[in-house]
């Protein structure tokens, strides 16, 4: 076979799939889009993208409020606990968004600590504290997902910057404010830009954190696409909303993409020096203070979650005799009970079974298709080179617009698949896609051509050259793309709440149901199957820094 007949080969598989499960998608958006009148839902369009856009700025300039102390008390301050801080700010961002949802309602929510400790102090009935379902909740979730990019992109601007600049401005005798205006700042703004950016694009396409803590009365685009697919069946408007939002978020990318290049170059050696202990009173405390508050606004509500799903704390549902109140395990034990006696309730411990298979089948999908381009793209030529940008298209998609996509598509002959549970671990493959594909890449491009040939020289057969040679070196990336498949899948919300069959329901998808419900019991086992969903995410975020290889970056 001619090597053009090879990459037309390797490329055959990944390039249909894309084609068939996200550009024929998104071409039927685009094609319902421009065909909807705008006039029906000019109105909607207009509170919808100004909401949007107001709570995706408000959102940045808190994340940008937080993360540029943060980022100064990392490269600047040597404090006890520093490494393990800078994870801690990092465990969110890879949180799925109900996680992050369920432990802010068991920290801060109607029968979350909080409350229910000021209930109970000051003899109250009711909640004092509102705090799900407004928009400070919205924003102070979307802080804490998104503080750890200002920290990540600022930071290592900020620790590669020349010491001998701000000193020599100090010796001139600019004082610290002066310096930071006049020498910093100006060498640090097309980080802080960039990063302000990024926090605006993931802030302005949130859809999680605003159903789960803002519900339907805060729509985002996200949350309108969704309200007009699934519960007011106004497809028109759904897509027309879509081609806004993809339209925005272009904009937003592009803008990002050129601020990126910009950015201050990184040396290692100068942020190391820079870090020295606290000087002064003032400097202690306000260093006190900060690394204080960024271990408590980054722990309670992870700690809370798993604490309150083991507590009893309140009675269940109907419940009219005495309550035993403490530690239990019944909410966990719950989720293997079906209670109602219903044929048409799905225990909980269900819905961990379909993740779990959803999430395996991604995998086995994502590596089927990946290894191909990766390998053609480990080797480009100009038909890699002009087919890797149309690669990481996926990334660029929301999935809620991806699911609206499915459903335009895969409801009608001859791709009538939306009935199928399948069509789930589909959409999941579409988007974990793209990152498989850039972390198995590098591995396979690091591959010695010599050895295989020397194997090969020997007498190795294909097989035995796979499994001595490239398997050696393809095994921890191979093993990194699969556990982000796995957790990606595990965790994702958007394209599952539009997709989903009500008899095969994700985990994410029961803590949200669940969570909507009244009753300690269904409340206490939201926390539990969340909890579940943490530890099983955080076993694979610890897996994946493990198998980091060098080069890697952090996102």
């Amino acid at each position: 076979m001619t090597a053009t007949g090879k990459r037309v080969l390797l490329w055959g598989l990944p390039l249909a799939f894309l084609v068939v499960f996200f550009f024929v998608p998104m071409a039927r958006i685009l094609a319902l889009g421009l065909s909807a009148p705008l006039t029906a839902g000019w109105e909607t369009l207009r509170q919808t993208l100004a909401f949007t856009f107001w709570q995706a700025i408000l959102s940045t300039l808190l994340t940008l409020g937080l993360g540029l102390p943060a980022a100064w008390l990392f490269t600047h301050i040597r404090f006890r606990g520093a490494a393990a801080l800078r994870t801690l700010t990092a465990i969110p961002f890879i949180m799925p968004t109900v996680v992050v949802a369920a432990g802010f309602s068991a920290f801060l929510g109607p029968r979350g600590w909080v409350n229910l400790g000021l209930m109970r102090w000051l003899g109250l009935s009711a909640p004092p504290l509102p705090f799900v379902g407004t928009l400070a909740a919205i924003l102070t979730a979307h802080v804490f997902y998104n503080t750890t990019i200002v920290i990540r992109l600022v930071g290592a601007a900020w620790g590669g910057l020349p010491p001998s600049l701000e000193a020599a401005a100090s010796t001139l005798g600019a004082s610290p404010a002066r310096v930071f205006r006049t020498v910093t700042l100006p060498l640090l703004r097309p980080s802080i830009l960039a990063a302000a950016l990024l926090v605006f694009l993931f802030d302005f396409t949130s859809f999680g954190v605003v159903l789960l803590l803002g519900g339907t009365q805060y729509a985002t685009l996200e949350v309108e696409i969704y309200i007009q697919a699934m519960h007011l069946l106004n497809l028109p408007l759904a897509a027309l909303l879509s081609l806004v939002q993809l339209g925005c978020t272009f904009l937003v990318s592009l803008l990002y993409t050129r601020l990126a290049g910009r950015q201050a170059q990184v040396m290692p050696a100068s942020a190391e020096t820079r870090r020295r202990r606290p000087q002064g009173l003032r400097q202690k405390i306000w260093v006190g203070g900060l690394t204080l508050f960024l271990w408590l606004f980054f722990s309670l509500p992870l700690l809370a979650l798993p604490l309150r799903s083991v507590v009893r704390v309140e009675a269940d549902r109907g419940q009219r005799g005495d309550v035993t109140y403490g530690l239990t395990l019944d909410y966990y034990r719950e989720l293997f009970v079906n209670r109602r006696g219903s044929l048409f309730y799905v225990p909980p411990v269900e819905a961990v079974k379909n993740s779990l298979t959803y999430a395996g089948a991604t995998v086995a999908l994502s590596l089927a298709l990946g290894f191909p381009a990766a390998w053609a793209l480990a080797h480009p030529g100009r038909l890699e080179k002009a087919l890797d940008p149309w690669l990481m298209l996926p990334l660029g998609a929301s999935a809620v617009t991806l699911g609206l996509g499915y459903i335009l598509t895969f409801g009608r002959p001859p791709l009538a698949l939306i009935s199928s549970r399948w069509l789930l671990p589909l959409a999941h493959t579409t988007i974990a896609l793209p990152f498989v594909i850039r972390q198995l890449t590098p591995a396979l491009a690091a591959i010695p051509r010599r050895l295989r040939e020397a194997a090969a020289v020997l007498g190795a057969s294909p097989w035995q050259v796979w499994r001595t040679v490239d398997w050696p070196i393809l095994s921890r990336a191979t093993l990194a793309a699969a556990v982000f498949a796995f957790t990606l899948s595990l965790g994702e919300f958007g394209a599952t709440a539009l997709l989903a069959r009500p008899e095969y329901p994700t985990l994410p998808l029961a803590v949200y149901r669940f969570l909507s419900q009244p009753g300690g019991l269904n409340y206490g086992q939201a926390m539990a199957m969340a909890t579940l969903l943490m530890l099983i995410t955080a076993a694979g975020i610890a897996t994946l820094e493990r198998l980091r290889l060098p080069g890697q970056g952090e996102f």
